[in-house]
């Protein structure tokens, strides 16, 4: 496993794959980013964070039984890891930690 930093756009994908939880696949993670973020992705971006994390033992996959019609595929399923959760913790921790530090009279514009 490489280390646990998480770039922007990572840590929304590892957050809307723990939102999507079992139904967390790429084509419904890059319609769930559009949705929560308002943000244009496109799902070869998704795709490749997706592999990213999983590389770096951030996230697991499965393949999903195949779609009931003919012929139907099947889906490469994602789930989050403890150390994927780990990350998310420490990630969240961080960007809260400095939040809090930031005075008041930083943000008093007259």
């Amino acid at each position: 496993m490489r280390g646990n930093h998480l770039g922007e756009f990572e840590e929304l994908v590892l957050l809307t794959v723990g939102v999507l939880f079992d139904d967390a696949y790429a084509v419904a993670i890059t319609n769930e980013i559009g949705k929560q973020s308002g943000r244009s992705v496109a799902v070869s971006a998704v795709h490749k964070s997706l592999y990213r994390l999983e590389e770096k033992g951030m996230l697991s996959s499965r393949l999903s039984d195949p779609e009931s019609k003919r012929g139907g595929k099947r889906k490469r399923l994602f789930n989050i890891t403890p150390y994927g959760k780990k990350a998310l913790d420490q990630s969240m921790d961080l960007r809260s930690s400095l939040r809090n530090q930031i005075p008041d009279l930083a943000f008093n514009w007259k």
